[in-house]
């Protein structure tokens, strides 16, 4: 626009050189849409106005052909001259140039070889589609597909409006551009192409989740652990808290009991000790915490972790097998471990998808996962966090270091110092700078250490060098054996530590899924070294899976027990005195307190009790009547469809319960044989699992041929003599027991007179084949 008028003025110039008839510009009108400007010109001739015409033309490009083209505002000169053959439409909306023609007919169709022959001297063209049939009122139309957009606008602007003559007949011309992409192409080309589009789709979006999501929930799980993301660790609400809300409300000291009665429960300690030593060691297995319930193992874990100082991260199992749904479960163990941001919906929209592309293009798209998958890929998120927490905690050990050494290099200066100022040799040699003494005036300061000593005397100076190196030899040479030896233990101590308790805990459906997957992934963190397992749980035999994860190397099992009677005796005096409840247990109360047994829940229940006002005696009986009903539930069920639903019956339970009452310890082997269970030891084992019995090996580690023994939890042997205590209770088990027993000495009967009656039926027919063979001997 800024060289229009220069570019008008050189165009106008050029085309008055031609002097064809009389030729003569009389105005130009730029049209800078399509990048040209329509010349008006006069001409005079006494020949038929098209010879005059074409001369002129002819004549027009030469003279441009002379000069290289016509001038353009890039300093190029390019294009050419064309005879306008119909009425130019110069309009100002959004059709822009283009390589497409199209040619609208306002009369009968023009044959495709005048069409190529009317607008092939414009610029080559590769393709004209013929016209197709339209609805009615519309004109037929052709489309020209030029190679240069140049020729199209040439052609475009120089025969809108022609009227063109055939066999007859006149058709006007109209044209405009055409784009030479349809609209809604793409999208037609996408929906017609799905074996393409939808696995590029896919392959996309999951770029996308493990480019930008899963750093981020490497960063969430990374904060919950160091603890940035809860305001209470921040020095401000510290300090706020400090100077407002302790100020205002008259609040007790925060107590922590969960280490109280150690010294006490002497049980514990052995548990504690091997829990500490597999802490202060490099991860090499998984220490499996196993245990009754109420044992205070996660009480013990707890208290080990936070004296220890050591991050932890704890994962609840029992919480997670309560979820009612798998996305529940999901959202569940991301909640646990601080995984977010989770989109749990999507797991429901990635089904409907699978089943719209198996339907489209006859196969699953592959982008919705099963429960493992998805359990699998927040583990390995996590596992990843650890692996940067580790080494963030590495970087905080090393600085610290650093820091203590720097601060003892200062104390060691200092101490230098100090003794340099009692010896009276010490001197500043910054003051030379102050006082002004001879080149140190200059200078502003000399060549010798800031924190360096200037001794008056040569003699003196060099025994303080000497003694200054000496001292700085030792404490570098400490230092560093001292960094030697502390390494190992920065690396360990800077190890996270993933609690997985309540592993394998009983609920309303079964989650083997989930056991396997945290089982390998418990076995991956201690293989990489990356963080200490703990693992807590009711019973020994939950340690299967694991056990099968690391096939090479045993676990740490660590056994959480009761405390012994003297042992819970001082556990309860202990927290009686704490309480201000001062007072000596009689000989019945211990009795009573001996009942109860060591179990760590029910001595904290009987504490609360006596506290809320009850009597000892009356809190153990108020417990173990409560434990005989959940017995009975447990044991019995509530009715025969939920007996029906036991792993055992009730006359297996009731024979094993009625004879305990008898004797405290049965023989295992005694019990597997004889009738009801005869033989068969899942029953056993399932009175285990649900904390009905025990079932312990003596002195298994030394002989091999101790047997083992099924033993009572604590109170459940007072329990069991409850029980048969109450009459219409054993009568009625008894009698069921007795039904039972009669029905299968009556099918042993049973079978029994049917082997007779084969035996005496091979009899009498042995005996009639001798018969006949006797006589068919005699007739011989």
């Amino acid at each position: 626009m800024l060289r229009e008028e220069s570019l008008l003025g050189n165009l106008e110039t050029r085309l008055s050189a031609v002097k064809t008839h009389r030729f003569k510009v009389l105005s130009l009108e730029p049209y800078p849409k399509d990048g040209g400007v329509f010349v008006h010109f006069s001409y005079v001739s006494h020949e038929s106005g098209d010879n005059a015409m074409v001369t002129i033309e002819s004549n027009l490009k030469d003279e441009i052909d002379k000069h290289g083209g016509m001038p353009s505002w890039l300093g190029l000169s390019r294009g050419s001259v064309w005879l306008v053959k119909g009425r130019p439409w110069r309009e100002d909306m959004n059709r822009y140039p283009s390589t497409m023609v199209k040619v609208a007919f306002d009369g009968p169709d023009i044959r495709e070889e005048a069409l190529y022959h009317l607008y092939r001297p414009y610029g080559r063209i590769y393709n004209i589609s013929s016209p197709t049939p339209v609805p009615s009122g519309m004109l037929r139309f052709a489309q020209i597909a030029f190679q240069r957009v140049r020729s199209a606008t040439a052609a475009r602007n120089a025969t809108h409006g022609f009227r063109l003559s055939q066999e007859g007949s006149v058709t006007r011309l109209h044209t405009a551009y055409e784009r030479p992409l349809q609209a809604h192409a793409i999208r037609d080309w996408i929906t017609g192409h799905p074996r393409i589009v939808l696995p590029i789709l896919f392959f996309l979006l999951g770029t996308l989740t493990y480019t930008i999501f899963d750093p981020i929930r490497t960063l969430f799980v990374e904060g919950k652990m160091l603890n940035r993301f809860d305001f209470r660790e921040y020095d401000v609400y510290k300090w706020l808290r400090r100077q407002a809300l302790d100020r205002l409300v008259l609040r007790q000291d925060d107590t922590d009991d969960s280490g109280t009665g150690q010294d006490v429960w002497k049980e514990r300690r052995a548990a504690e000790t091997a829990l500490r030593s597999y802490l202060s060691d490099l991860p090499a297995t998984v220490a499996f915490i196993h245990g009754p319930q109420g044992s205070g193992k996660w009480r013990m874990v707890s208290t080990v972790i936070r004296d220890t100082g050591r991050k932890a991260l704890i994962i609840d199992y029992a919480e997670l097998n309560k979820a009612p749904s798998d996305s529940r479960l999901v959202a569940a163990l991301a909640l646990q471990t601080g995984y977010r941001p989770i989109f749990t919906f999507l797991n429901s929209l990635n089904n409907l998808v699978d089943i719209a592309t198996m339907g489209v293009i006859g196969q699953k798209a592959g982008l919705s996962s099963s429960l493992q998958d998805q359990l699998k890929q927040i583990l390995e998120v996590v596992g990843t966090a650890l692996r940067r927490v580790s080494r963030h905690l590495q970087n905080e050990a090393k600085q610290k270091i650093e820091a203590e050494r720097q601060a003892e290099a200062r104390r060691e200066c200092d101490v230098r110092v100090r003794e340099a100022i009692r010896e009276g040799i010490w001197h500043d040699p910054r003051l030379d700078a102050v006082v002004g003494i001879g080149v140190m005036s200059e200078l502003g300061v000399g060549d010798e250490p800031l924190n360096g000593l200037v001794i008056s005397s040569r003699k003196s100076k060099d025994a303080g060098v000497l003694e200054f190196e000496e001292r700085r030899r030792a404490a570098e040479d400490e230092l560093a054996r001292k960094e030697r030896s502390m390494k190992e233990t920065r690396t360990v101590e800077s190890l996270p530590v993933v609690v997985i308790k309540n592993y394998a805990a009983r609920g309303r459906t079964s989650r083997q899924e989930l056991e396997e997957v945290l089982s390998q992934w418990a076995a991956t963190l201690v293989e990489n070294q990356i963080a200490h397992v703990v693992v807590i749980s009711e019973n020994r035999e939950n340690s299967k899976l694991l056990a099968r994860a690391l096939p090479f190397k045993p676990l740490n099992f660590i056994a959480v027990s009761d405390a012994d009677v003297q042992s819970a005796l001082s556990f309860v005096k202990k927290r009686l005195r704490d309480a201000v409840i001062t007072f000596e247990l009689t000989p019945e109360q211990t009795t009573c307190v001996e009942r109860l047994g060591g179990r760590a829940s029910d001595l904290e229940s009987l504490i609360h009790k006596v506290h809320s006002g009850q009597s000892i005696e009356d809190a153990v009986e108020d417990i173990i009547s409560r434990a005989v009903g959940e017995l009975r539930k447990n044991a019995f069920g509530e009715d025969t469809e939920e007996a029906k639903m036991l792993p055992w019956s009730r006359e297996q339970v009731w024979t094993v319960l009625k004879q305990l009452s008898q004797k405290p310890e049965l023989p295992y082997h005694q019990i597997l044989v004889d009738f009801p269970f005869k033989g068969d030891e899942a029953p056993l084992r399932a009175m285990e699992n649900a904390e009905l019995i025990s079932i312990v090996i003596l002195n298994g580690d030394q002989y091999l041929t101790t047997c083992p023994w099924c033993v009572m939890h604590p109170y459940i042997y007072y329990i069991s003599l409850m029980l048969p205590s109450d009459p219409v209770f054993r009568a009625t088990q008894d009698l069921a027991l007795n039904q039972t027993l009669i029905l299968s000495a009556e099918n042993t009967v049973k079978s029994c007179e049917g082997e007779l009656n084969t035996l005496q039926e091979m009899a009498m027919r042995e005996s009639w084949t001798q018969y006949l063979w006797g006589r068919g001997r005699a007739s011989c």
